[in-house]
């Protein structure tokens, strides 16, 4: 695995080494060792899946409110998807800034998103799935969101043909009041 650091501190993209043969391919994409090494969390404790029919569906921004908060390392294994995290960690240099990625099925790519950061993500394609390893496991009460549109982080969104899919509940967020 290669590590490439992002503008966040603590976030990483995640590459993978390819082993390669006549059969295929075999790559290692988690290795507790490695992500410790680095800061990172190296608990999983949940996996998740988000499976979305539609180009241009966007989820987010969610996080969970302390003590509950949560890393991620998340991938998409199918399709593509253009992932994105928010800094809200009080007193950071880097508060209300993000960071994108393109992850998709064909690039391998991870994204390594620590705790105290908003993490969502909008479709490049159909039929894409996505899937998240967690440091912490879900708490409904903790469960917290900031609007993907908000001015406080203008997080420039790829261009969609068509519709933009969001929810009610990720489009009705308050303003981000640090």
């Amino acid at each position: 695995m290669r590590f490439v650091a992002t503008p966040l501190n603590g976030a990483w993209v995640v590459d993978l080494d390819l082993l390669g043969d006549e059969r295929g391919w075999f790559a290692r994409t988690f290795d507790a060792e490695e992500f410790a090494a680095r800061g990172c969390n190296p608990d999983v404790v949940q996996c998740n899946a988000s499976f979305n029919a539609r180009r241009g569906t966007l989820r987010g921004m969610h996080y969970q409110a302390e003590p509950h908060s949560e890393s991620k390392l998340v991938r998409c294994v199918r399709g593509a998807v253009f992932d994105v995290a928010v800094d809200l960690r009080a007193g950071s240099p880097t508060l209300c800034g993000w960071h994108g990625v393109e992850l998709s099925a064909e690039n391998r790519l991870a994204f390594y998103i620590p705790p105290g950061l908003a993490h969502g993500f909008q479709t490049l394609s159909d039929d894409a799935e996505v899937l998240y390893q967690m440091g912490q496991p879900y708490a409904p009460d903790a469960a917290r969101g900031v609007r993907w549109d908000d001015p406080a982080f203008a997080i420039q969104w790829p261009g969609v043909d068509g519709p933009r899919i969001v929810s009610e509940r990720d489009s009705a967020y308050p303003d981000f009041a640090p």
